[in-house]
Formats: C-alpha cells, sequence, structure tokens
C-alpha cells in the first residue's frame, strides 16, 4: 500500500517517464454556471488537478468524469460532484514542459470540509496508471495543533496542519 499525498504534492509515474500530476487549491468556491439544485444545503468547493510533461515526447491525457473520486468527512462520504460546472482534461496532448489542468467543483456538508481526500486515476495513451489518493482539508490550515489532539483527530491532514502550525509559529513575523 502507498501512503497517500498532501494535497500540493506531486506524484511521478514510474510507468510514464517525466508524467507528474498533482491535487491543488483545495478551496471553499461557487460554480462559474450556478448552484445545482441537487447541491442545497451543502458548501460548494473546488479542487484543481494538473498533469504535467516533464517527459521528451508528448502524451495523450484522459481525466474525465469517473476518474475522479472526491470524498468528505472521517467515513469517506461521498461528496457531490457538479459535473456541469467541473472542467476536465479530455483527449489532450500534454506538451514536453507543458501542463493541462482540470477543475472540479464538488459539494458537501460544511461540517466534513476539515477532511477531504481526492482520488485520481489518470488514463495515458489509452492506458491506466495506477489510482493515487491525495488528502487535505478546507480550513485545516487555520486549525491549530492544540485543537486538532483536543479533537482527538491525528489524520494526515491534521498532521500536515500542526506541523505547519509549529513552523509558523517558530517564524513569527520579526524574528529570524
Amino acid at each position: 500500500m502507498y501512503e497517500p499525498n498532501v494535497v500540493g504534492d506531486w506524484h511521478e509515474y514510474d510507468e510514464h517517464a517525466g508524467l507528474r500530476v498533482r491535487v491543488h487549491r483545495l478551496e471553499a468556491a461557487e460554480p462559474p454556471r450556478g448552484r445545482d439544485d441537487a447541491a442545497a444545503g451543502l458548501t460548494y468547493f473546488s479542487v484543481r488537478v494538473t498533469v504535467e510533461n516533464r517527459g521528451a515526447r508528448p502524451l495523450g491525457v484522459h481525466l474525465e468524469d469517473g476518474q475522479i473520486d472526491v470524498r468528505v468527512g472521517p467515513d469517506g462520504e461521498g461528496a457531490f460532484i457538479d459535473w456541469r460546472n467541473s472542467q476536465f482534461i479530455e483527449g489532450f496532448d500534454v506538451y514536453p514542459l507543458r501542463r493541462a489542468t482540470a477543475v472540479v467543483y464538488a459539494a458537501a456538508p460544511e461540517a466534513a470540509l476539515s477532511h477531504v481526500d481526492v482520488q485520481v486515476q489518470l488514463r495515458v495513451e489509452e492506458e491506466w496508471a495506477d489510482r493515487r489518493l491525495w488528502t487535505g482539508g478546507i480550513g485545516v490550515l487555520e486549525t491549530s495543533a492544540a485543537t486538532a489532539c483536543a479533537a482527538g483527530q491525528g489524520g494526515l491532514a491534521h498532521q500536515v496542519s500542526a506541523f505547519l502550525q509549529d513552523l509558523r509559529d517558530q517564524t513569527e513575523p520579526g524574528t529570524a
């Protein structure tokens, strides 16, 4: 079993030299074409999935609906994915030193957004790459280490949040 990536990390695929993927910019955001009626009472958020080619030749990339799965909360409930507002990578040739980005709009109960898992299965040149997982949350950077420990939350996203908070505390403005 592999370790999940943290939102913002790049993952390089061994089977496709020079190809790497990253899930990033997990943030609260309203969809550009308006809310879907099925998402009534839920909080919208967006996540970006960027594919970068650092190899020597162009690669045909597919990242469409059904290849991105978004789960929220400690129990991994499925988020509502707004396919109408999302933008996918559909059969795009990513040339060397170029990128392509998919933007997914999803919605879930606000209380569950502190834990978001995004699983991606990229298709390159008609071959399926391994599934990879990124974990993060909306608002986790504002969570303090003391709050995370007091709440009994020991997930990866909260460990990262605690580390970043400790780092921030050590490098307050006006200190070296």
